[in-house]
């Protein structure tokens, strides 16, 4: 049994458009809902949910039935929590709020088995098949995504710096948190916002480097992926369902008499 190509990583690298879908509804049986309407990718995330251990297990389980790569946003940079993501089988995390070089180094290091980093050594996980993958250490850092987010004008001013770690994927720019740290809180969408983003990643992408966000207006996320962006989630599993709530309830109470 060998260990399985990682469709997202392959593509990404290949510069291959890749549009996503951001889960955080916690629950194994809406993810298997949207794992077959056809994204390349969803995330799953723990930073922002009430995901733990066993509901992103769950949904890495439906999703493994479908075409969707599943990847995990963790809640921190934190090695321990990297470990025992990865051994659950997750194909690639986000890792939040990356700030500098060093804090990127250690992401990564968090994915690499030693020496070339510190991730520890476990033979019977989800990940390996319990035991049944022989290739899975020799393979599995150039299957796992490692992508990083920036949310700060401090860390999108380093991003050339924070890209040109080894071992980083793509990197990820976090819209709403840096309209926060510029002072525009609750303005993802702001002009001025995109003016910061997008001028930063047009440096990395004519470096070759992944680079993708997560917008809520599928026509803005079309212009970014036709500008060059690589992977853009286009929408959220919880406004999704917020939003089709509203509608219905105000049409049938628009055609009440």
């Amino acid at each position: 049994m060998k260990l399985p190509a990682n469709p997202f990583t392959r593509a990404i690298a290949a510069g291959e458009k890749q549009v996503g879908l951001w889960i955080s509804l916690c629950s194994n049986f809406a993810a298997e809902v949207v794992s077959t309407a056809g994204y390349d990718w969803a995330l799953i995330d723990m930073e922002h949910s009430a995901n733990d251990y066993f509901s992103v297990l769950g949904q890495l389980q439906a999703f493994a039935a479908s075409p969707t790569t599943a990847l995990v946003r963790v809640e921190w940079n934190d090695a321990v929590a990297v470990k025992r993501l990865l051994d659950l089988g997750a194909p690639g995390l986000l890792f939040p709020m990356i700030q500098s070089v060093e804090e990127a180094e250690q992401a990564v290091a968090a994915t690499r088995y030693p020496p070339r980093g510190i991730r520890g050594v476990s033979g019977a996980t989800r990940a390996t098949a319990f035991g049944r993958i022989p290739d899975y250490v020799a393979r599995v850092e150039e299957e796992t995504a490692v992508l990083l987010q920036l949310e700060t004008r401090a860390a999108v001013e380093q991003a050339e710096a924070i890209g040109a770690v080894d071992g980083v994927s793509g990197i990820f720019f976090g819209p709403a948190d840096i309209a926060a740290d510029i002072g525009k809180l609750g303005q993802p969408m702001d002009p001025d916002v995109w003016a910061l983003i997008k001028p930063v990643a047009q440096k990395l992408i004519a470096k070759g480097m992944p680079v993708g966000t997560l917008v809520t207006d599928p026509a803005f996320a079309a212009d970014l992926l036709n500008e060059g962006f690589t992977f853009v989630a286009i929408a959220t599993d919880t406004g999704l369902l917020a939003r089709a709530a509203d509608a219905a309830l105000a049409q049938t109470k628009g055609g009440l008499q």
